[in-house]
């Protein structure tokens, strides 16, 4: 990290934990401490080296005999939608988007709790109350913004419904969606549409990248990341740009 930062971070590792994507594995964090000294500026140093965030802590993997987990971002300027996504864009694009602070609303959180239940059931997060929610989401030291999707106002017959939250943060080369969670009953593809509005959003105020966090080539999870193309993956410190999607075997 650069000098002028003039942070005096310290990293630890942590005990190993139960993998929550890759099944019957152990993994490990590297932490960023103390948590509450990460700014705008020291994370944006970071998050090129891999790290994300959850509320005050900044971690990166860091198991012992596994490199599954590769951070992927979207190099905006270059990024081209495929047929699927494009449709996806169409599908949605009549959103209401408004930009929020990071603060806790009802509304917002009955969603998250909706999507939990929806689609990580039984995933350890779903029994999450709100002060759960805020330490997780809103809790942050960095520039953190709350994307709300909403109908638009004349749509029939819930107009202005809640549809989507995005959870990100802005640094001086990018933006990193930290989470996002919507309503899968009513439409599909909302998970895609919040990226392609995030790299629009992006290329609009001059930033090169949207981060995506990680991505496990062995987890169904993760695989909707790889189909943003191109994109480049961070490998033993150096950032590798993949053209296209590798051949299934």
């Amino acid at each position: 990290m650069k000098e002028s930062a003039r942070i005096p971070l310290q990293f630890y590792a942590t005990a190993p934990y139960p993998c929550s994507y890759l099944p019957g594995r152990t993994a490990r964090s590297q932490v960023a401490s103390p948590g509450e000294m990460v700014d705008n500026e020291v994370y944006g140093l970071l998050l090129e080296r891999g790290f994300r965030r959850s509320g005050l802590f900044t971690y990166r993997p860091h198991c012992d005999a596994c490199q599954a987990c590769e951070t992927l971002r979207i190099p905006v300027q270059d990024f081209v939608p495929n047929r699927s996504q494009r449709r996806s864009w169409k599908a949605h694009r009549a959103l209401h988007t408004r930009l929020l602070p990071p603060v806790l609303l009802p509304e917002h959180y009955a969603l998250y709790q909706h999507y939990l239940r929806s689609r990580h059931a039984n995933g350890g997060m779903d029994n999450d109350n709100p002060s759960d929610y805020e330490q997780f989401l809103l809790r942050s030291r960095v520039q953190t913004r709350l994307l709300e999707f909403r109908l638009p106002p004349d749509a029939q017959p819930a107009e202005g419904a809640l549809r989507m939250v995005s959870v990100v943060d802005i640094v001086d080369h990018g933006i990193s969606a930290v989470y996002t969670f919507y309503d899968d009953r009513t439409a599909s593809g909302l998970g895609t549409y919040s990226i392609l509005w995030l790299v629009e959003w992006a290329r609009q105020l001059g930033l090169p990248y949207v981060y995506l966090g990680y991505w496990i080539a062995a987890s169904a999870k993760m695989a909707y990341k790889a189909q943003f193309l191109p994109h480049e993956v961070l490998r033993q410190g150096q950032w590798h740009r993949i053209e296209k999607l590798a051949a299934t075997r």
